[in-house]
């Protein structure tokens, strides 16, 4: 909902804000992938493809994967015929298929679904 309302890039660095935040705030450096900021005056900096080069970041990136993944699985339990075990809730041809069969649940973005339309 806070993507569809705000868009992902807004959602992704309000997130990173509220980690921050939490992980100590103002006494820690966060270390951030690409794109993300966060206020001037809290120590980060951004590195561009982060994700590749600095080894913290490349830690972060795949437990978050990781935490997607088993929501997804999670989530196909209650909703099995959209395939979400097997695509983890990616645009795939498979999810497309099921979209349009059974149309769009609480956890899909609205504001990525105008393919829909066509």
């Amino acid at each position: 909902r806070v993507i569809d309302q705000i868009n992902i890039r807004r959602a992704t660095n309000l997130a990173a804000r509220r980690v921050h935040g939490r992980l100590g705030g103002y006494r820690c450096f966060s270390a951030l992938d690409g794109g993300l900021s966060l206020p001037n005056d809290a120590p980060h900096q951004a590195f561009i493809r982060g994700d590749e080069r600095i080894p913290v970041i490349a830690a972060a990136s795949i437990i978050a994967k990781v935490l997607r993944d088993r929501l997804m699985v999670r989530v196909d339990t209650k909703f099995p015929r959209y395939g979400f075990r097997r695509h983890k809730g990616y645009g795939t041809k498979e999810h497309m298929k099921a979209l349009r069969k059974f149309g769009p649940i609480g956890i899909h973005r609205k504001s990525f679904l105008s393919f829909l339309e066509a």
